[in-house]
């Protein structure tokens, strides 16, 4: 005991004097009391709100921190200069953009404006046709006046004639016998006139008439088939066929864009993407844009199917999985025994319009908003439309198309009276 209380009142004279060494005083009584009863700190200093250093800062670290002090307002005075450069680059941008939105608005006017110069010749173009059929109509109306003129002159000559016999013979009844007698001599010189034939041959021509106006029939069918065709132009795809799908008896031109049906399978080996039994060809690259659009010269066939196909359609076999429009993979139109039917998932739909046989078929397609029509392009009579928006809850999903769309042809076998199909062709489509 009494070397442990001689070794605690060493310790406190330690701890005294290190105290005083340091600038502290000693601690107090009551100060053992509170590190007895838990850690309480409590900052002092001079004028009791400073922090108390246990040592005083040596030189070196002064200027340390004199040094970081004054990098940091050195970065400070850089970060602002940088904030300047990027508010000056900033406003520029915003300028730039102004400028290019008043740039379009511009550009749009002077669009605006060619394509009302470009309407206004075509109405002009129109008009002056329309004042030459006019003329043409009135031409004809003064040549016919002109001919019913002279044909009414006679007519009224022949009528002063009789009129005037008329009254040289009341003349004659009511005078002298002699006088009578030269009245009956000039009534039997008066002969009877009759209608000749070629009045009747008189007349506006109406068969010519009639022919203009068919003609103009035509012509407005075709300038709104044109003019509705030349939106789809531009969104115009060149598709190619990729021969790696072709059916062994389908033979493709060098430029991958016709095919036909001879009749005899190649040597070739088989490529695991052809089609086996079924004699159909997808194209070469699937439809990437948002809207696209192509058309299928099918003069040359007489049993065919058009469409798209997922590339996940069955290649190999003849089931429902292989062939057109008879799965959830694929879409077509197709014309079979002279009929003109829609296919998807195996469903028939009778074709809206379009004349039959069909010369070329025009294939759109919208793929953001899964909507799929098909044309007669000749007369821009829509044949079938597919779209989420007309389609039967349960199959709706479906019609959100899910995977690349590649276009996608096939022969059909026609009647046994008929020769197989021979050709059919991706149409160049011209856009200027």
């Amino acid at each position: 005991m009494a070397e442990r209380e001689a070794l605690s009142v060493g310790n406190g004279q330690a701890s005294e004097a290190q105290s005083a060494q340091s600038g502290l005083a000693p601690p107090s009584a009551d100060s053992h009391g509170v590190l007895r009863d838990g850690p309480s700190f409590t900052p002092l200093g001079p004028s009791g709100d400073g922090v108390v250093q246990p040592f005083p800062r040596s030189p070196k670290l002064q200027r340390k921190i004199a040094k970081a002090a004054q990098l940091s307002e050195e970065q400070l005075s850089r970060r602002v200069e940088e904030l300047k450069a990027e508010r000056s680059k900033t406003e520029a941008h915003i300028q730039s953009l102004k400028k290019r939105k008043a740039d379009l608005c511009r550009s749009t006017e002077v669009m605006k404006q060619q394509a009302r110069e470009r309407f206004e010749n075509m109405r002009c173009v129109l008009k002056h046709d329309e004042q030459a059929v006019i003329d043409s109509l009135e031409l004809d109306l003064k040549r016919t006046r002109t001919k019913l003129d002279q044909v009414l002159r006679d007519w009224k000559k022949h009528q002063d004639q009789v009129t005037k016999s008329i009254s040289s013979i009341q003349r004659a009844l009511s005078k002298s016998p002699a006088t009578e007698h030269d009245a009956k001599a000039q009534s039997v010189n008066l002969s009877s006139k009759k209608p000749e034939a070629s009045e009747k041959e008189i007349r506006l021509d109406e068969e010519r008439f009639e022919k203009l106006l068919k003609s103009l029939s035509s012509l407005c069918k075709l300038l709104k088939a044109q003019l509705q065709r030349k939106t789809l132009l531009l969104d115009s795809s060149p598709m190619v066929i990729d021969r790696q799908t072709c059916h062994s008896q389908v033979t493709v031109t060098p430029e991958g864009r016709s095919m036909s049906f001879s009749g005899s399978a190649h040597s070739a080996p088989e490529h695991p993407l052809q089609f086996d039994k079924v004699c159909c060809a997808l194209g070469l690259a699937p439809v990437t844009a948002a809207q696209s659009y192509w058309e299928v010269n099918v003069r040359c066939s007489s049993a065919w199917a058009v469409g798209v196909a997922y590339a996940s359609l069955v290649r190999k076999g003849r089931d429902k999985g292989a062939k057109l429009g008879r799965n959830r993979n694929s879409w077509c139109v197709e014309l079979r025994n002279g009929h003109l039917s829609a296919w998807h998932n195996d469903r028939r739909m009778a074709c809206q319009g379009g004349q039959t046989p069909l010369g070329k078929v025009g294939v759109w397609v919208n793929y953001d908003k899964g909507q799929l029509m098909f044309y007669d392009a000749d007369t821009m009579v829509v044949l079938q439309r597919f779209s989420a928006a007309v389609t039967p809850v349960f199959d709706r999903a479906h019609q959100h198309f899910t995977e690349p769309l590649y276009p996608a042809i096939r022969f059909l076998r026609p009647p046994e009276k008929q020769i197989w199909p021979n050709h059919v062709e991706l149409c160049h489509l011209n856009t200027l």
